[in-house]
């Protein structure tokens, strides 16, 4: 079984299908999964989906898009989902500066992925990191937050593989998906294969990112395969063994999924 650690199953691209597609996902071969919120109101999704499938399980969080979500309120109350049982994570939250150039905006996204940070930390919680156009800043944040404990994981990850090297050395594990099948995804590639296997994590982020040979399509856990032969290909070994250990890398870092096939 493949564990599918980000994905999206609340997004509206599911809408009139998504019973039938996540029970497809499940009966292809892939359990557990983490449905990721996104806002508040994906999140408020995302724990329905958990609450409804046994092999779902739900990270609450908002993304830096979405901040305008957060204010004391609507903090408390993601506050209190963190106790759940089911919920695995805080995520996806972090730094995008590709949409947002504002330094006011930067700013306020830089004031929550820190408290979203703090709110893992008193859970006990890893947390999932969203960044974009934004290395420096979120390379600064996350060594703060390892000196403090906080594990997690590098979703989609977009940087040098130098820097990659630098969160695997602060404990961070490293999100791929089908961005690593991509034609032109050269520094991708080279940053799996330095890395070592067991920092590893595999995620769709569907409805996004379809691998070849499906790009541009809706994506979805069923094609994950795809992206495990290309991580076997580049790092010669077999895609047993990429399935084998990135699931006990999901399990290590998510300890409160307790779903086994």
């Amino acid at each position: 079984m493949i564990f599918e650690t980000h994905a999206h199953y609340d997004d509206d691209r599911f809408k009139e299908d998504r019973d039938v597609t996540i029970q497809r996902v499940c009966d292809s071969g892939v359990a557990p999964i983490i449905n990721v919120g996104a806002s508040i109101s994906s999140t408020k999704t995302t724990m329905e989906l958990a609450e409804k499938y046994d092999f779902i399980y739900a990270a609450v969080g908002v993304h830096p898009s979405d901040i305008a979500d957060l204010n004391d309120e609507t903090f408390a109350w993601l506050k209190q989902q963190t106790l759940w049982e089911k919920t695995v994570a805080v995520g996806e939250i972090g730094l995008d500066y590709y949409w947002d150039k504002e330094a006011d905006v930067q700013e306020k996204q830089r004031y929550w992925f820190k408290r979203q940070l703090e709110l893992a930390a008193e859970a006990s919680l890893p947390v999932i990191i969203h960044s974009r156009d934004a290395a420096e800043d979120t390379m600064k944040i996350m060594k703060e937050a390892a000196a403090k404990g906080i594990r997690g994981v590098i979703h989609c990850y977009s940087y040098s593989p130098e820097m990659a090297q630098e969160f695997i050395k602060m404990g961070y594990y490293i999100g791929v998906g089908g961005v690593v099948t991509f034609k032109n995804a050269k520094k991708l590639v080279q940053t799996v294969s330095e890395l070592p296997l067991d920092r590893i994590l595999l995620e769709t982020d569907c409805p996004y990112m379809a691998p070849e040979p499906h790009r541009g399509t809706r994506n979805d856990s069923s094609n994950i395969p795809y992206i495990i032969s290309k991580i076997a290909e580049i790092k010669g070994i077999t895609p047993d063994e990429v399935e084998r250990v990135t699931r006990a890398n999901a399990f290590e870092l998510f300890k409160r999924v307790n779903f086994r096939d």
